[in-house]
């Protein structure tokens, strides 16, 4: 584990994150996350805020370093809490998470940071995935929205 992963554990105050919800047409991008905690799980690709940072620079830049997909950042889906304990009841990690759709603008997909992989996954397959159940109702929460936007794009290249 980096020092830079070290330093969340045993958090003196919850550190906040953002996720993205990040789509083109009716396929999500998901990562497989390399560090702790997750390690291993796909989910949705953010971090942490950093100082001076808006919520809106963090995540374009999470999205950026973890998938080289370039973002504008949507409409807040979610705002939640991930609180890890170790085996003595201490909390472990405490994050406040705050989850945003989001459309690509450009970049090519190339997971790296803290993503061991990343892919596009269409919604009707995400059933299929072993994923955490917090992202799997953060994109049930999103859906609509994600098909909405679909079919809009749909009927503008119609015309």
């Amino acid at each position: 584990m980096s020092a830079r992963h070290e330093e969340r554990r045993y958090p003196k105050a919850p550190l906040v994150g953002v996720a993205g919800i990040v789509h083109r047409g009716d396929r999500v991008l998901l990562i497989r996350r390399g560090n702790p905690p997750g390690k291993g799980e796909w989910n949705l690709p953010g971090g942490l805020v950093e100082v001076g940072e808006t919520l809106e620079e963090a995540l374009k830049r999470e999205v950026r370093e973890e998938t080289g997909m370039n973002v504008v950042v949507g409409k807040l889906v979610a705002v939640g809490n991930r609180i890890i304990r170790d085996e003595a009841g201490r909390v472990q990690y405490h994050y406040v998470l705050l989850d945003y759709l989001c459309k690509v603008t450009g970049g090519t997909l190339v997971p790296s940071s803290d993503a061991a992989d990343a892919r596009w996954v269409a919604l009707d397959e995400i059933h299929e995935m072993d994923l955490p159940e917090p992202v799997r109702e953060i994109l049930k929460k999103a859906e609509a929205r994600i098909r909405d936007d679909a079919n809009a794009m749909g009927k503008k290249e119609l015309k």
